[in-house]
């Protein structure tokens, strides 16, 4: 809907506010014309039923409103007399319309001096609980939002098992789109294959005013442009799956290149506008190496000094691996894992290592060579490592998955560009050559009719030979380079995509950890992602703080219970 569409609406929804209320308005000793005049007449309805003016921001809040709505019918008709469990039932099912019936069919008393206290415990209840939830979903709809980390494309800076807080309002909280979903979910019911919300409508795409805008190397959250895989595999159906922004997969990684810059990938590093990008202290980049060694590789030889507490996510298998058919096979006829091809395996799946898997395929050790993810100082160490023949970077060739997946460019993971990132504002020059960099953003993501005939563009009926972008994009990339799905095989985000940074974590977990203590990462608990050096925890302070709100609670209340 557009935003002409939405005030519409509003004026409607206006209309039928008027029609239903404007003899109850009169009862409470109003004029008429209170009834009609937007947004004064939620003013003077907070008077009527005796609540904070302010209430009727909330109303104005997308997502919140809807929780609110309830709220506002159950106190207008309370107002008027009606208290029956069934009027509340009825006045929510009927999305308000109840109070139609109640001001034209009823004889209803204004009650001005009725108590605001709920009447039963039960009530007292369900109140406390509609309100914790309205504030809950304020602050995560538009303050900051937990996430977990479930893939290890960040590893180093962020581990598998890291729950964050993700602030909205660095970067400008953006406005939902979709209008009705279920609070603080994402795309489904939890529990369920059901999708949470309704495709329509849909509000305009709105953010608030940000603190910052995004720098090169910061980490961000954001929401995956495509939310499809058949683009990235040579799929030229054009088929787009269609979700609103907010409710596509949501994602973090680093930005590299910002709107405006010239990016550039040379052997697995980049270069922005010529220049090699460093990245923050916190953030190691790694690599697969082929790492060979002088005895067959098992637990007794594997180098001990690759195996630390941040690594364990290194070392087990993954399930998109493991449900292989090809790893399958090679368990099955060989009973172990490093007969699968040359390169064709990551440290996941390298038997041996963790001593679980090893039991679980009956075997004792693999061959010589494995497959092992590492950091620039890792690689140092190993070469250094008496039983290492070898250590070779792994270097994958040409593949068409590589955005824009143009086969005749030979352009791979570890090596293409230069590319340029739009900056709204900018303007192009497209042919059919240079079409397949902007394509994606041109039809879907700034909602273009284009048509390509021949050797001719057409954008929006008319022929083209340049396009001028309407927003920012940004290129986001894992540090984990040889195991992360990221701008390399979808290409850039848009800024509207763009959901909030990653402060803090809040809590870390290992879910391979030997007990419920050992597996949570103390010294990762109430740290900052962004900065220099270690990363320093905050849980002393946060559980004294807890501890002194608990005392204090618990002094409060026994001072209550002796008066």
């Amino acid at each position: 809907m557009t935003f002409t569409q939405w005030f519409l609406f509003f004026l409607v929804i206006q209309v039928l506010h008027f029609l239903g209320t404007w003899k109850l308005y009169v009862k409470a000793g109003r004029k008429v014309w209170e009834a009609a005049i937007p947004i004064y007449n939620g003013v003077v309805l907070m008077q009527i039923i005796n609540r904070p003016k302010w209430w009727i921001i909330l109303l104005f809040i997308p997502v919140v409103n809807l929780l609110m709505f309830p709220v506002i019918w159950i106190e207008t008709i309370r107002t008027f007399g009606f208290y029956k469990k069934l009027d509340s039932f009825l006045v929510i099912i009927t999305l308000g319309l109840y109070i139609f019936y109640i001001n034209y069919a009823t004889n209803a008393t204004y009650n001005a001096n009725r108590s605001l206290k709920p009447r039963s415990e039960l009530g007292e209840w369900i109140s406390s609980i509609t309100f914790a939830i309205i504030a809950a979903t304020l602050v995560h709809t538009y303050f900051m939002q937990p996430f977990t980390i479930p893939t290890s494309s960040l590893e180093k800076s962020l581990l598998v098992g890291d729950y964050l807080f993700v602030s909205k309002f660095h970067y400008g909280a953006r406005v939902p789109s979709t209008v009705v979903a279920a609070p603080m979910v994402h795309d489904s019911i939890p529990f369920t294959s059901k999708a949470s919300y309704l495709k329509k409508p849909q509000l305009p795409y709105t953010r608030l005013p940000g603190l910052q805008k995004i720098k090169n190397n910061d980490i961000v959250c954001f929401n995956w442009p495509a939310d499809t895989l058949a683009t990235m595999w040579g799929d030229t159906s054009g088929k787009f799956t269609y979700k609103p922004v907010d409710k596509k997969t949501n994602y973090v990684k680093r930005c590299v290149g910002i709107a405006g810059d010239s990016l550039e990938m040379r052997n697995g590093r980049f270069y922005i506008n010529g220049k090699k990008n460093v990245l923050p202290e916190r953030g190691k980049i790694q690599f697969y190496y082929t790492y060979e060694s002088k005895k067959p590789i098992d637990q007794n030889t594997y180098p001990k000094f690759l195996i630390d507490k941040e690594r364990t996510n290194v070392y087990k298998i993954l399930s998109e691996y493991w449900n292989n058919e090809k790893v399958q096979t090679a368990i099955k006829e060989n009973g172990f894992l490093s007969k699968i091809g040359s390169d064709s395996l990551y440290t996941e799946v390298a038997g041996g290592i963790n001593p679980n898997f090893a039991r679980k395929l009956k075997m004792v050790s693999v061959d010589n060579k494995i497959n092992i993810n590492l950091t620039d100082d890792e690689v140092e160490e190993l070469k250094k490592y008496p039983l290492t023949v070898s250590v070779n970077k792994v270097n994958y060739g040409a593949d068409t998955a590589i955005f824009p997946h143009i086969e005749s460019l030979g352009w791979s993971q570890d090596n293409f560009g230069p590319i340029y990132i739009p900056e709204a504002g900018a303007t192009v020059k497209i042919d059919t050559k240079s079409l397949p960099f902007y394509e994606q953003i041109i039809k879907n993501y700034e909602n273009n009719d284009l048509q390509v005939v021949g050797e001719n563009i057409f954008i929006n009926g008319e022929k083209a030979n340049s396009y001028t972008f309407k927003q920012d994009y940004f290129y986001l990339i894992g540090d984990n380079r040889h195991n992360s799905l990221d701008a390399r095989y979808w290409g850039y985000v848009p800024f509207d995509h763009v959901l909030g940074k990653p402060v803090l974590v809040w809590f870390s977990w290992d879910k391979n950890g030997a007990s419920f203590l050992k597996s949570i990462r103390w010294e990762r608990l109430f740290t900052t992602v962004h900065g220099n050096g270690k990363p320093v925890s905050y849980r002393y302070l946060v559980f004294g703080l807890i501890a002194l709100y608990i005392g204090f609670s618990f002094f409060k209340r026994r001072k209550k219970s002796k008066k």
